[in-house]
């Protein structure tokens, strides 16, 4: 069983953008489906899941449309886990439906132990619309565990419109504000749209109107990033593309193309080495090309993705 729309191998995933719109739409049509019954969209919500290989269909990945799911991964004989997920069902609660807490027992659970590919437990990962975000392994202290929360859901609001369900712990729910409709809603959509039906021209046109009205609107960004590395790798030979970066190590351009090939065929590493690399061995307007095409690989990963914020730093290095 391999879930749907999850990173498992550090593979890019260009349905990033698709997903994030279905699973915003998927949320205002639950929350408004819970109001026209009359039924708090809180009700019933369990905020710590005991969750196997035949559930997490259900679960985890479906339910990770409408809410942030931490999953704990633990087994009895672990010490370190005796002590966290203790606190993280704790922080469940406290968070009153921010986020839910799936707990997996690897010694029953061992398939999605592998998946996953988790080497030591304690290890927490999370799943907002269908994607595996790797959130830290080991017993880390209280502050730093509500660190990483708070940032996992901001960026589920933020890139994914998920803001989960308002619950009053101990006293069923209450109702969650509605979240606010954006005026872009339906130019992302036809973008969206675009972009997975490979009308990339219309797909980049479509968000950079979007940015136009709107510069800092992450969901067009991360889209336009996409769509624009698309049409570049478009129609390319990727033997001969290679061929040409390997024989000519000093080539920019050549360096360049090879890297978009690489984070398409989800060598994330292997993309941002290769430019870094350009920009040390490089000088001028060369360099410069190098560095601005890194950046917009960052735009493709995400700001919040722990491979770009390293080689953000060896950037850094390598320019300073």
């Amino acid at each position: 069983m391999q879930p749907r729309n999850m990173s498992m191998s550090g593979v890019v995933d260009l349905a990033a953008v698709k997903a994030a719109g279905e699973a915003k739409q998927k949320a205002e049509q639950a929350r408004a489906e819970a109001a026209r019954q009359g039924v708090a969209p809180g009700a019933g919500v369990r905020l710590v899941l005991d969750v196997d290989e035949a559930g997490f269909e259900l679960e985890v990945l479906q339910r990770s449309a409408e809410v942030p799911v931490v999953v704990d991964f633990w087994a009895d004989w672990c010490e370190p886990c005796k002590q966290l997920s203790p606190l993280l069902e704790r922080l469940a609660q406290e968070y009153a439906g921010r986020f839910v807490l799936a707990k997996v027992d690897v010694e029953a659970n061992q398939l999605l132990f592998q998946q996953f590919g988790v080497q030591s437990i304690p290890a927490v990962f999370a799943v907002v619309a269908g994607q595996a975000l790797p959130l830290f392994q080991g017993a880390a202290p209280e502050e730093q565990i509500r660190q990483v929360l708070d940032q996992l859901i901001a960026v589920a609001e933020q890139r994914f419109g998920i803001v989960g369900v308002a619950v009053e712990p101990g006293q069923g729910a209450e109702a969650a504000p509605a979240a606010p409709v954006s005026p872009y809603d339906s130019v992302l959509g036809a973008a969206h749209e675009a972009l997975d039906a490979g009308d990339l021209g219309g797909a980049v046109r479509a968000y950079q109107n979007v940015l136009s009205d709107d510069p800092g609107n992450a969901e067009a960004k991360l889209g336009l990033a996409q769509a624009e590395l698309l049409q570049r790798v478009q129609g390319l030979d990727p033997q001969q593309v290679r061929k040409a970066a390997a024989d000519a190590p000093g080539d920019v351009a050549a360096q360049i193309t090879a890297a978009d090939l690489d984070l398409v065929g989800g060598h994330v590493a292997d993309a941002f080495g290769r430019l870094i690399d350009t920009v040390k061995r490089s000088a001028g307007e060369d360099r410069e090309a190098a560095r601005v095409r890194l950046l917009e690989l960052f735009e493709v990963i995400g700001p919040e993705d722990p491979r770009v914020t390293a080689a953000r730093t060896a950037l850094s290095r390598a320019l300073f």
